[in-house]
């Protein structure tokens, strides 16, 4: 089934993909692609947005895409940025603002009957986000929308279906921004809402038989959401030409290989637990560095996994479970490199001498819908609801160099803290927990004598992909409870602070 298509330029924006996960939402499926590389076959689109950007249109070097396939053949939204590039370019006026209009404002004026705004009223609360403004509408602009401090908010040019607005509909903080997308999209566009979990599943299994035929593939399961979900869908297309492997890097959660391998069983998934905690161990030892154990843990996978692989006669494929944000951000909005912030978790890179294609059958999906489409799988709970957790495991939650004693310490801290989560009802609020092991002694009392042991720190964060994430306010009762059972119970650790940053500045993980 060919789905109708919504195309969304990127011009830099922080909440390009929010956009994406908004239409998303609306059931209908859209991709990202950099402003300066429109797809070739821009026929197979019904819709096109422009995403917001740091840039300013009156730049020099300003992001200036030729529309000309597009603005006038098919419904056009330009958001922030895209909207004074519409005006600037088109015979309008783009000035820097007398004040910077960002954050919360309201809509003062909606043109009468105007089918951008249907459902929507006056007083409606959008986000602003822009140092420049219109201060003239381009050739045939219409004015459909203000605020108090921004008169030209939104426009259409007449004759087209092209529409500019100097708000974002996509973040949370515009309370009618789906509905606008809505109007946009599916009244304004006649885009088909058929972009479901069911039929993705069904697609995509489909599309699977055919690339694969009656080939083996191998696939590297973690245990998280993402291999698990990928795992099934396999499964599904292939049955038992499917031959997943579980590597136990001796980093994981306490228990975890045991358990995750029974429950994989219980799937009906033909899987190989192999325990190489030893071999990736001896790599570590006496690395401190994180970008060097994060290497010397992808090196050491890697040989285990073609080791593994090897065992297997005529194997053609690997499976791997990247998702839509691993592949937007492999490519720079502006054409140019992106700073690298730390090395990315999935093993990227395969050595040559692994000669596999290569399938990703999630590649199109965000986190959220991934899980969604597993639970239209009837996947365990208990998998899907599961917390994102590093490839590194908690090589890159212990400060410092690893040895087997610091991971028993933190593996046995780490699970007070998921327990007493889950026990207390707080796991499934929170996106990502764990406990890190810093390399620091501090003084302490046990009895009548003093101590000179560890100090481990809990963290606890919600967000929706990742991107950026808050921390939890935990009750202090828990803090309290969770903390006295660490000390009490862990022999090692006498003292437990709780990590109060924000992504940003912070990240999720201290390495």
């Amino acid at each position: 089934m060919q789905h109708n298509k919504v195309l969304i330029l990127d011009f830099g924006s922080q909440y390009t993909q929010l956009i994406a996960r908004r239409v998303r939402e609306l059931n209908i499926y859209c991709e990202i692609h950099p402003f300066n590389k429109i797809p070739t076959e821009i026929e197979s689109f019904k819709a096109v947005i422009l995403s917001g950007g740091p840039s300013s249109v009156r730049a020099e070097n300003a992001p200036h895409p030729d529309l000309s396939k597009i603005r006038g053949h098919m419904p056009l939204l330009g958001i922030c940025y895209g909207a004074q590039y519409l005006s600037h370019f088109s015979g309008g006026l783009v000035a820097p603002s007398d004040s910077r209009e960002y954050g919360r404002t309201n809509l003062s004026y909606i043109k009468v009957n105007e089918p951008l705004f249907n459902h929507i009223d006056t007083g409606s609360q959008v986000w602003m986000s822009h140092s420049d403004t219109i201060k003239k509408l381009p050739t045939n602009g219409l004015l459909i929308a203000s605020t108090k401090d921004v008169e030209n908010a939104a426009f259409i040019i007449e004759g087209e279906q092209t529409y500019g607005i100097q708000f974002h509909p996509e973040v949370y903080h515009s309370t009618d921004g789906k509905q606008l997308l809505e109007n946009f999209l599916v009244h304004i566009a006649k885009v088909n809402q058929d972009w479901t979990p069911q039929s993705f599943v069904e697609e995509t299994v489909e599309a699977l038989r055919e690339q694969i035929g009656n080939d083996k593939v191998v696939l590297g399961l973690s245990g998280g959401v993402d291999s698990s979900v990928a795992a099934i869908l396999l499964h599904k297309a292939i049955g038992k030409n499917l031959y997943c492997i579980f590597v136990n890097n001796g980093l994981l959660r306490k228990n975890e290989f045991e358990s995750v391998l029974t429950q994989y069983e219980g799937m009906g998934l033909n899987v190989k637990g192999v325990d190489a905690s030893a071999r990736f161990l001896d790599a570590l030892a006496g690395v401190s560095d994180p970008e060097l154990k994060r290497k010397a843990i992808g090196r050491v996978f890697i040989e285990v996994f073609d080791d593994e692989a090897h065992q297997i006669e005529d194997v053609k494929w690997l499976a791997q479970g990247t998702i839509y944000p691993d592949v937007i951000e492999s490519v720079s909005a502006t054409g140019g490199p992106s700073a690298t912030i730390k090395s990315h978790h999935n093993v990227g890179g395969l050595p040559d001498f692994m000669k596999l294609k290569i399938v990703e059958p999630l590649k199109a999906l965000f986190k959220d819908e991934v899980r969604r489409v597993g639970a239209s799988m009837n996947m365990d709970e208990g998998i899907l609801g599961r917390h994102p957790f590093p490839g590194p495991g908690l090589a890159i939650r212990i400060l410092g160099d690893i040895t087997a004693e610091k991971v028993r310490i933190l593996q046995e801290v780490d699970a007070v803290f998921i327990n007493n989560l889950k026990s207390w009802n707080l796991y499934d609020k929170v996106w990502q927990a764990g406990a890190i092991l810093l390399p620091v002694n501090s003084v302490g009392v046990m009895g009548d004598e003093r101590t000179y042991e560890k100090c481990v720190a809990l963290r606890a964060v919600e967000s929706t992909d990742g991107m950026t994430a808050d921390w939890v306010n935990l009750p202090y009762e828990f803090l309290q409870n969770t903390s006295n059972e660490i000390i009490n119970k862990v022999k090692g650790v006498n003292r437990v602070v709780y990590d109060i940053s924000s992504k940003p500045p912070a990240t999720i993980e201290w390495e």
